[in-house]
């Protein structure tokens, strides 16, 4: 064993030795010799048969954050949290895990994509699938009958990860929820004001948002034909039609889901049909609609949601869409999902398939579920698909070689001459202590050129530099790292003159 040490400690002084000549770019022939000895010790070393294998990576449908990513990243959950609040939503959190029992038979032909902890002899547990489920079970364990509430935070599906079109297995929901019971299509109405908002204030590009409703999904299956037993599945079916023709759907309904093919031929003839409020009138008179009382209560509601959305002016934004089916079981009313029309198409950029950017709907029968007495909360809500904003956000500023700030900080603490590091220290206190983001070099003595150096790749706007002269006048010379103008200020004018100058907030998306 002792040999072996003796070997591997042979091998990492030979590496950094060939490590060495490489960066002092040695001739090929001295590396290439320097190079066969490290193979000579590597080869007398063996197999190494104690230590297992190792690759270091994150796992599948995962990812790292780097400090630019996460810096464009809080600004696209700045923008999401504001628009929150200025409807008036209180924040919650929930557990990561919930009771397996919780999450099952909620989610339809998905409930295969959560994933099941080790049962560790207690409780059987899953990850939460998203963040509507938990909420729902905050209600009914809280005994809540009404609250506006939004909640940011990762979910996990067992999904095969596209993470080039921001799909993956970890990834941040952003949702928002009206809980209680209210009249129709006001707060559903306001839903789709904010799903509106959050998508024109983050500059993605021009959207459309589509809008069904499970009442009219279900009483236009039934006048097709379909058996209520194969209702959810044939839903989920007719789902894919923003992604396949409605051929291969035609295909699956009858070839893998047993429909009779007239009934599917029924169903193709709505499915295909898009609008605004005059396709909903125009359902209103369908013979065969017109007679089911559930498609009539749900077009009853689109008209009216409709001319909600006239009043918020975003009626130009929305189109009715009988192939919106959103295949989560929970949903009860008004479903709606906002896609990209079109890629962006700025110079530079690469086509971005990224698909659905925000989606949601009206549950509510989902609250009951975990009440006792079955006592219903109605709901309605939206989730903002933060990661699939962020991969447009992230590919648009790599295509724009645009700088991304990752840090905050205001100024930085330089000093002009040697034997200043105290001083610059107790200024920097000051300036802390006073509200001021500040950095300093974390060397005696640096130069004064370094620390310009390091304002400027780091974008820092301001530089304080203390001199022996300014301290004995009792001033600060504070230098624009952008002009490269200097002016002298009193000390204790410092502070007001760095919060005036960089009171502006810097936009990086």
């Amino acid at each position: 064993m002792a040999d072996r040490a003796a070997l591997e400690d042979l091998v990492r002084v030979q590496g950094e030795r060939v490590r060495g000549l490489k960066q002092q770019k040695a001739s090929a022939e001295q590396i290439e010799e320097e190079v066969a000895k490290l193979l000579k010790l590597k080869a007398q070393l063996g197999p190494d048969e104690g230590k297992p294998k190792f690759v270091l990576k994150t796992p599948k449908g995962t990812r790292d954050y780097s400090p630019r990513q996460m810096a464009v990243r809080e600004k696209v959950f700045d923008v999401i949290i504001s628009c929150f609040k200025r409807h008036g939503a209180e924040v919650i959190d929930t557990p990561v895990f919930e009771l397996k029992e919780t999450l099952t038979g909620k989610y339809g032909e998905d409930s295969k994509l959560i994933y099941d902890l080790k049962d560790q002899g207690g409780e059987l547990l899953s990850l939460r699938y998203d963040l509507t489920v938990p909420f729902a079970r905050y209600l009914a364990m809280n005994k809540l009958t009404n609250i506006k509430r939004y909640h940011i935070a990762k979910v996990y599906r067992r999904d095969n990860p596209a993470m080039t079109r921001g799909r993956y297995r970890e990834f941040y929901q952003c949702d928002f929820d009206i809980a209680g019971q209210f009249d129709p299509m006001i707060p559903d109405a306001e839903c789709l004001k904010i799903m509106c908002e959050i998508l024109s204030s983050l500059q993605i590009g021009d959207f459309l948002v589509k809008v069904n409703d499970r009442r009219i999904l279900d009483g236009m299956f039934a006048v097709c034909g379909v058996p209520d037993s194969k209702f959810r599945t044939i839903c989920s079916s007719v789902d894919k039609l923003d992604k396949v023709s409605w051929e291969e759907v035609k295909n699956e309904m009858v070839g893998e889901k047993g429909l009779a093919p007239e009934v599917a031929d029924r169903i193709g003839d709505y499915v295909q049909q898009h609008g605004g409020v005059s396709l909903v009138e125009q359902l209103l008179q369908d013979p065969k609609l017109s007679q089911n009382k559930q498609a009539l209560e749900g077009l009853g509601d689109l008209k009216l949601l409709f001319e909600y959305l006239t009043l918020f002016g975003i009626a130009d934004k929305i189109s009715f869409d009988l192939s919106l089916a959103r295949g989560l079981d929970y949903y009860t009313g008004v479903i709606y999902e906002a896609v990209l029309l079109q890629p962006p198409t700025r110079a530079g950029e690469e086509p971005l398939g990224v698909g659905s950017v925000a989606a949601g709907g009206r549950y509510d029968g989902l609250v009951g579920m975990f009440d006792p007495k079955g006592r219903k909360v109605p709901c309605v809500g939206l989730s903002i698909g933060v990661e699939r904003i962020f991969s447009i956000v992230e590919q648009r500023l790599e295509a724009l070689e645009e700088k991304v700030r990752t840090t905050e900080t205001q100024v930085l603490v330089a000093s002009a001459q040697k034997k200043l590091l105290e001083e610059r220290l107790k200024l920097v206190s000051e300036l802390w202590d006073a509200g001021i983001k500040a950095e300093l070099l974390y060397k005696k003595n640096p130069k004064l050129l370094n620390q310009l150096q390091y304002c400027e790749e780091t974008g820092i706007p301001l530089v304080a530099i203390i001199g022996e002269q300014e301290l004995k006048d009792g001033v600060i010379k504070l230098r624009s790292v952008a002009s490269r103008e200097e002016v002298d200020v009193r000390r204790e004018d410092l502070v007001d003159e760095i919060k005036r100058r960089t009171s502006q907030p810097l936009c990086i998306c």
